[in-house]
């Protein structure tokens, strides 16, 4: 996957806060404005409460320092007033937490719903290299980082930012401006000193990860092979591994504590010569009988409040540059551009008969290896037509671009009439059905499965798709019936059983125009039959398209068209085909000669394939 050209130089010179992720975020933000500003109002309100409390604090130390002659009701009321100021601020940064809660949670969702939906849109070639656990890795990293990086800039970062400029106005408008520029200069020499150092000692940081992942990473994959380790007796091999990525780890893990401990005592430095000038002056300034000791009191709360809040600063910094690397990643995905996309203008697929046709399609996956050359035949409506040929003649090929899963090269693909690439791809993919050689079921229930193929269907229909593909009585006798869990994958199904499975929910959807490609791959014998009896008389009355290895399943076809190179070489009915000598009487030969053997058919094929193989150098490309 391609980051951006800008993306691409920022990653490469390490994690840098990209500016580019912040405008991309605006417009989400904008969306909540108004819960938005009524958040700031909260913010706001807190740190003014927060602010005069130092203030009040002074009044309390000013008039209990004026002794028995103060009526006693004036600093009970300043006590009063300072709890309720305490108070004031706790409740208005709860309030304000509350009213930022959807909107900070509801951007999430937003951004998620936008990833997933737009990951949906992706053309197949994008889904074919993507790994998907890194995918959903960079989803599940950029929401999080997302509402960190929400909740730290809002929470932390503008608070203290707000509560810096409350505070450096009351010490300009109460006391000497002095006290204000000497804040001033210590917070930007504070910052400044945290954000340089915490760039630099990152690096140590995600050194220490790397070398921690690694060293996960090859002790597991030691204890998944821990019979491959035994039989080779390279347990000191692995221990060696081990050790040494550990090694690399313990470096860096003391370096970046290390480095932690000299930034820590940078900034108390910093923050210690910022107060003990500032109390310096203070204690002028009461000596000269300028200031009041309550004066001094609330120039030392100020600073407490001002300063607290930068211990954080590095903490904050460090998971501001990881949340924007990991939403980087997320937005990286949204700026994937679709390779096969629906023209502004594109009608909806009108089916009537299901007519399909191919006119002279020419089609390659990479530069170098042509797949499809310049193919060309007909699907009657409601006829079966079949496909076969060695691997890598471009059979599957024909079913992706009928599906528009990628555009065609040259030529165009039509149904009754109407050039697929002219249509919207939803009503394209409506009016087809598919049995996938290689099927893949939710982890979840057979009904839910079946029922994929048609969302309203009842559960009467479910079971007559069901009984059509020769599964229901194998679901009526598991001990939850319709309502069994299959697995991630259907892996707690059979190969056969998935299959039929797959059969069912194509069957329940019915749609004008079916492929089966492989559709029996995976059944015996006796289910072949079975199957083959069902599918005939479900296709019945739709435009069939069979993409076959086994030739016995294809024999009822209408017409049957070999595929070789990329090219049809030959075409005819089954009874045709085997009267005239070629490559499918060739393949029939050998499949009916190896009957006998359970592994028969597959074996013919190989052989096929490798006698093919010998006698051209042609670059076959991709099934």
């Amino acid at each position: 996957m391609m980051a951006p050209h800008g993306r691409s130089e920022s990653r490469a010179r390490g994690i840098r806060l990209d500016w580019d992720i912040f405008r991309q975020l605006l417009p989400y933000v904008w969306a909540y404005r108004g819960r938005t500003a009524v958040a700031l109002v909260f913010l706001f309100a807190a740190k003014v409460a927060t602010v005069a409390v130092p203030w009040v604090l002074k009044e309390i130390v000013d008039t209990l320092e004026g002794g028995a002659q103060v009526e006693l009701v004036v600093p009970v009321g300043l006590v009063l007033g300072y709890g309720a100021l305490r108070l004031a601020s706790s409740a208005f940064e709860e309030l304000r937490d509350a009213t930022f809660a959807r909107m900070r949670y509801g951007i999430m969702r937003r951004i998620s719903e936008q990833v997933l939906e737009h990951l949906h849109d992706l053309s197949l070639r994008f889904h074919l290299d993507r790994k998907t656990g890194a995918v959903t890795r960079d989803i599940g990293r950029g929401t999080r980082s997302l509402s960190n990086l929400l909740n730290y800039l809002l929470f932390r970062i503008v608070p203290t930012l707000v509560e810096i400029g409350l505070v450096a106005g009351v010490l300009v408008t109460l006391y000497d401006p002095w006290f204000a520029v000497v804040v001033l200069l210590t917070f930007v020499v504070y910052v400044g000193l945290t954000l340089g150092m915490t760039e630099w000692r990152i690096q140590y940081r995600i050194e220490m990860n790397e070398a921690e992942s690694q060293a996960n990473s090859r002790a597991i994959d030691g204890l998944l092979n821990y019979e491959t380790v035994k039989y080779f007796g390279n347990e000191d091999f692995e221990l060696e591994r081990y050790h040494d990525d550990l090694e690399t780890w313990q470096d860096a893990a003391v370096h970046s504590q290390t480095t932690l401990s000299f930034l820590n005592i940078v900034q108390r430095s910093v923050i210690a010569c910022g107060v003990t000038v500032v109390m310096l002056m203070a204690a002028r300034g009461v000596a000269a009988g300028e200031m009041s000791v309550g004066d001094l009191v609330a120039v030392n709360a100020y600073l407490l409040q001002v300063f607290m809040p930068l211990g954080f600063l590095g903490t904050v910094y460090s998971i501001l540059k990881h949340a924007v690397s990991d939403m980087e990643r997320m937005f990286d995905l949204l700026d994937e551009t679709p390779e096969v996309q629906d023209l502004p203008e594109a009608d909806q697929l009108q089916v009537d008969a299901g007519r399909v046709s191919f006119q002279g399609v020419s089609f390659r996956y990479e530069e170098a290896k042509p797949v499809l050359r310049e193919v060309s035949f007909d699907v009657p409506a409601g006829r079966k037509v079949a496909i076969v040929g060695p691997s890598g003649a471009g059979k599957s090929t024909i079913a992706r671009l009928l599906f528009r899963f990628y555009d065609v090269e040259q030529g165009c693909i039509t149904i009754d009439g109407q050039d697929i690439s002219q249509v919207t791809q939803q009503s394209l993919r409506q009016a087809i059905g598919v049995v996938p050689q290689d099927t893949v079921l939710f982890n979840d229930t057979i009904a839910f499965n079946i029922r994929y193929g048609h969302l309203e269907a009842t559960d009467e229909e479910i079971r007559r798709a069901a009984k059509v593909a020769d599964v229901h009585d194998f679901v009526q006798s598991l001990p939850d019936g319709y309502e069994t869990v299959v697995g991630e994958r259907g892996l707690k199904l059979s190969g056969g059983e998935k299959q039929r499975v797959a059969i069912a929910r194509a069957v329940l959807k019915d749609p004008p125009v079916m492929i089966f490609d492989e559709a029996t791959s995976s059944l015996d014998s006796e289910s072949e039959q079975a199957i083959l009896s069902a599918l005939k008389d479900a296709s019945e009355d739709h435009t069939t398209i069979a993409i076959a290895h086994r030739l016995s399943t294809i024999t009822d076809a209408d017409e049957i068209l070999v595929l070789r190179d990329g090219h049809i070489v030959e075409r005819g009915t089954h009874a045709d085909l085997l009267e005239t000598p070629g490559l499918y009487r060739r393949m029939w030969q050998l499949q009916q000669s190896e009957a006998a053997d359970g592994d028969g058919r597959r074996l013919a094929w190989e052989e096929f394939d490798e006698e093919s193989n010998s006698e051209t150098d042609s670059d076959t490309g991709e099934n």
